[in-house]
């Protein structure tokens, strides 16, 4: 059986790195004869490279050759990623893919072609790298009605607060440090503000709920936001702050809850432990109760090897496609994040502390008051009961002499 790569990036080139290092292995495990990577398509040249002679620029040579049975599309990106893994999969060929862009906003479609033409679409690497999660909540967990998750599921951002949480590091000065060490891009956006972990919410959400969620459909904060002064109220709170993805089906299971933000995590959530490039995921269903899945979320070896894992998959079921997959969602179907309930921590500027935490205290009923070393005379910070997002603005609005500063999201996980 034969194999065609697409990018030749980190991950691409971590896939054949691995599906060479491993050949017998895998084949083993495949339950083929042999597999053998055919081509790999890049629109650069790699001169010396251990592929040079497997390279083509030309998509089609790829599209129309029978020999080529499962396509591993690791470009990332949703053009042309997108025309080529629905040509592919049209051509009857399977496709495995670590793209989470393509399968947040074209996953639904692509897996209806799939199922047309009898093959499979596999994306375990879209989600949390080298981390299980994909197979063990659409297998393992099957048994479950899945309520809801909750995870970290961005390393770069976990880094940067890491170092905030730990070493007292200003958010520029560990951002910094990220791109220093590799963990952050020169262009570091689609990370620190929620992007990246928006993408994995719908992937997740999608899956453990049956119908897709896109990404203009999750309300998505980053972390630039988050201060030193933030963080040394978390510790006062009984916690840490974390980004979040996050995803809740309701009662009547017609609609469902979508958020990333930043939030408070109390210490001793299994989240709450999380450090530096990590992930975790927490899954939270009827009959298992609570799982978490761990690891490193990112990195060539660790995504490549859940990309190598999806092609022995496809190889094992040639002529059959696996029940996988999820149906499309209307408007309506995400719930509107200030519906959601929370409790919200407030920092906030007044000229009369005792006075207008009287005021918030009227507002609210029972507030938590935080306290911090060093805090200026005129700044106060609590958190609030819990409430609809919106019930808990409207009020804060109604408090007199609050200057809020910055609000984050109280957790319960």
């Amino acid at each position: 059986m034969y194999i065609a790569i697409m990018g030749y990036g980190v991950v691409g080139s971590g896939v054949a790195q691995v599906i060479n290092k491993n050949h017998d292995s895998i084949v083993r495990k495949s339950t083929q004869s042999e597999l053998e990577i055919k081509y790999i398509l890049d629109i650069r040249d790699f001169p010396g490279d251990p592929n040079e002679k497997l390279f083509v620029k030309d998509f089609d040579v790829i599209l129309n050759d029978p020999d080529i049975k499962i396509v591993v599309e690791t470009m990332g990106g949703l053009h042309p990623a997108y025309e080529f893994v629905s040509a592919c999969l049209k051509a009857g060929k399977h496709v495995v893919t670590s793209n989470k862009e393509l399968v947040a906003e074209k996953g639904c479609e692509l897996l209806g072609y799939a199922a047309q033409n009898n093959v499979n679409f596999l994306f375990e690497a879209s989600v949390g790298g080298g981390i299980p999660i994909i197979r063990p909540i659409s297998q393992c967990l099957a048994a479950n009605e899945i309520d809801e998750f909750a995870g970290i599921l961005n390393g770069t951002t976990n880094f940067i607060l890491t170092r905030m949480i730990n070493d007292n590091m200003p958010f520029e000065e560990a951002l910094r440090l990220a791109q220093d060490n590799g963990y952050a891009e020169r262009d570091p956006s689609a990370d620190i503000l929620g992007h990246d972990a928006c993408r994995k919410v719908c992937i997740l959400a999608s899956l453990c709920f049956g119908k897709h969620v896109y990404p203009g459909q999750v309300h998505t904060e980053g972390i630039t936001e988050i201060t030193l002064e933030d963080v040394e109220y978390a510790k006062n709170w009984g916690g840490v702050i974390k980004l979040l993805g996050r995803a809740k089906r309701s009662e009547d299971g017609k609609q469902i809850s979508a958020i990333v933000s930043p939030a408070f995590v109390d210490h001793h959530s299994q989240l709450a432990g999380v450090d530096d490039v990590f992930n975790a995921i927490l899954v939270r269903g009827d009959a298992i109760g609570d799982v978490v899945f761990y690891g490193r979320g990112a990195g060539k070896l660790p995504t490549a090897s859940a990309v190598v894992g999806d092609v022995i998959d496809c190889a094992r079921h040639e002529n059959k496609q696996k029940f996988f997959g999820w149906a499309d969602s209307q408007d309506g179907y995400v719930s509107d994040y200030l519906d959601a309930t929370t409790s919200l921590y407030v920092r906030a500027n007044c000229n009369h502390p005792s006075e207008t935490l009287s005021n918030a205290q009227k507002a609210f009923g029972e507030i938590k008051v935080l306290k911090r070393p060093n805090a200026p005379e005129n700044e106060i910070a609590f958190v609030t009961p819990v409430a609809t997002e919106r019930e808990l603005r409207t009020k804060l609005e109604t408090v007199l002499g609050l200057e809020v500063i910055t609000t984050i999201r109280v957790t319960d996980y």
